[in-house]
């Protein structure tokens, strides 16, 4: 079966009338795009956030519609805005080191900038960004994801994005995907190219992705942070007000030692630590059933009581979250009613919350049967 066109959906998407205006939604301007790889289709719905709720049953029929057309396999509809967001509260300020050159901070646009890290490689961190970062953008905020690892940048395969940015008036314009904008030192280089630079090289490439991006007004950013407590964390620290820190990790405690060390140095630098989560919590086996603590259970939890910070949430380790991820489809996107999409959005809900003051509900226990 032929793969459905970009101009073939856009077309079927008139046949759904927006309510305010009388017209169709392509009519009315609130298609701002769909995009198709694979037959995983990816639809853009222009509102605000005061009209988001509203919006909601649109967003649904719009999927619903969209689902029937020959060879989709699957939609996600996001709703995004361009709206100025509303007064946030002022995020903390960090502290340079003693002796550092004063800088004007850059993202001074973003309503809240939070920087998800682990103390080491290899727990899924890259995963949880773009996930986590997804599920904002489709709980109706606006959203960046910034891939802050130079040395190892994922995000446009994780993204299914693929190309150099478009630069208007010296300005690069981040590419846009699932809702959100992003932008990857990936974008810039060829995929196989290895970045062997010093440490003042990385952090000059970091503040070019910061204050030579378009990025608008955005209500959070995401930024994926290497691994570890080096130069890219520093340069964080020190040239953006961050709101906080996510420090992901997985159950055991090899790992959890070196999460320790993550949240340490946020500590040093003056950035609050929002909390932690466990990734790769447990794993069902999808053929019995039999569920297995592969890293162990309950560690980032206990953690997170002992360090006084609070627990997120966690994520199973599933096969389709990492397939979706290869394939450049985040299942929070292309699965959304998955265990994991929702495990995902938990966490997002939970992390908006705590950056709005709110009493953020519990993390709950995800079981996967």
């Amino acid at each position: 079966m032929r793969e459905p066109t970009t101009a073939s959906l856009t077309e079927a998407l008139r046949a759904i009338t927006d309510p305010a205006s009388g017209r169709d939604l392509v009519a009315a301007g609130l298609v701002e795009g769909v995009q198709v790889k694979g037959g995983l289709v990816q639809v853009s719905l222009l509102t605000d956030r005061a009209h988001a709720a509203a919006m909601e049953p649109l967003r649904r029929e719009v999927e619903a519609l969209l689902a029937r057309q020959p060879g989709v396999k699957n939609v996600a509809a996001v709703l995004t805005a361009h709206t100025p967001a509303p007064p946030q509260p002022t995020p903390q300020k960090t502290a340079a080191p003693q002796g550092s050159a004063t800088k004007p901070a850059l993202l001074p646009g973003i309503g809240a900038i939070v920087a998800v890290a682990s103390g080491k490689g290899g727990v899924g961190k890259s995963t949880v960004a773009v996930n986590l970062a997804v599920a904002l953008a489709r709980q109706g905020l606006r959203v960046g994801l910034l891939d802050a690892d130079i040395y190892g940048p994922s995000l446009p395969r994780m993204l299914g994005l693929a190309g150099k940015p478009v630069v208007r008036d010296g300005r690069m314009i981040p590419p846009t995907a699932w809702g959100l904008k992003a932008m990857s030192i990936g974008f810039l280089v060829e995929e196989e190219t290895p970045m062997i630079w010093r440490g003042p090289m990385v952090m000059g490439a970091l503040e070019q992705m910061m204050g030579q991006v378009e990025w608008g007004a955005l209500d959070i950013m995401i930024v994926d942070m290497p691994p570890g407590t080096g130069d890219a964390q520093l340069t964080m620290a020190q040239r953006v007000s961050l709101a906080g820190a996510v420090i992901v990790s997985t159950p055991q405690d090899i790992a959890l030692q070196d999460a320790r060390r993550g949240l340490r140095m946020f500590e040093r630098t003056r950035v609050p630590v929002l909390g932690l989560i466990e990734n790769m919590s447990f794993f069902c086996c999808p053929a019995c059933g039999t569920r297995t603590d592969i890293f162990g259970h309950g560690g980032a939890r206990a953690e997170a009581a002992r360090l006084g910070t609070d627990f997120l949430g966690e994520i199973p380790l599933l096969l389709d979250i990492r397939t979706a991820s290869d394939a450049g489809t985040p299942i929070a996107a292309s699965a959304p009613d998955s265990h994991a999409a929702q495990a995902y959005a938990e966490i997002a809900a939970r992390l908006w919350a705590k950056l709005q003051g709110a009493a953020a509900p519990a993390a709950p226990r995800i079981v996967v049967s």
